[in-house]
């Protein structure tokens, strides 16, 4: 190996561990409580040593969005190769949730938090995000060409869909349920979703 081979892979290898560690403490702690002074300090390098890598924390939380997405979108490909549309549709809605409550934090910043949207990427970026928005888009076009949602805007629906399915994510992980009784809130975020889908199945 050369010197330049070397050097390329010992600076991929610096990045992953940048990354690892942030994802690591990002999880632990969240992003409030995640710098880059702390990452530094858990790496055991400089603050400086990751400002050559990473110009500034959302740069630095956008990377670790889109490792985030590619496992959202590795969720999706667990959809069961079922003949009736609708009922994939309805399976995509517990696969949604079964990401988003095996990886809040992950959730959390993808689709809550802000920051990683700040960062000055360009829409071309954001490939994994938008394959991922794209299976509930095509299997909404699934379910129409099967006689289904009729007269209804594909991108409209979706975006209705997803939206309600966030929602009920979003107020179980940000634990926004406490008004209801503890031991009911975990089966009423899963009652609340085949509520759901039997609505969509009268649309």
């Amino acid at each position: 190996m050369g010197i330049a081979e070397r050097r390329e892979r010992e600076k991929q290898e610096m990045q992953d561990l940048i990354l690892t560690t942030a994802a690591e403490l990002f999880l632990e702690v969240g992003m409030e409580k995640t710098s880059i002074r702390t990452i530094a300090e858990k790496i055991e390098y400089s603050p400086a040593t990751i400002y050559l890598y990473f110009k500034d924390k959302n740069e630095l939380l956008y990377a670790i969005h889109q490792r985030a997405f590619q496992r959202f979108f590795q969720y999706f490909q667990t959809l069961p190769q079922l003949d009736d549309p609708m009922e994939k549709l309805q399976q995509l809605g517990h696969i949604y949730f079964k990401f988003a409550f095996d990886n809040p934090a992950f959730y959390d910043l993808m689709f809550i938090l802000k920051a990683p949207m700040d960062s000055d990427q360009t829409e071309e970026h954001w490939e994994m995000g938008a394959r991922s928005h794209d299976v509930l888009t095509d299997l909404v076009l699934e379910c129409q060409q099967a006689g289904h949602f009729q007269n209804k805007d594909t991108q409209v629906l979706s975006h209705m869909i997803w939206a309600t399915v966030h929602g009920i994510v979003s107020l179980k992980i940000r634990e926004r349920m406490k008004m209801y009784p503890e031991a009911l809130r975990d089966q009423m975020v899963y009652d609340s979703l085949e509520m759901f889908n039997s609505i969509l199945e009268s649309v």
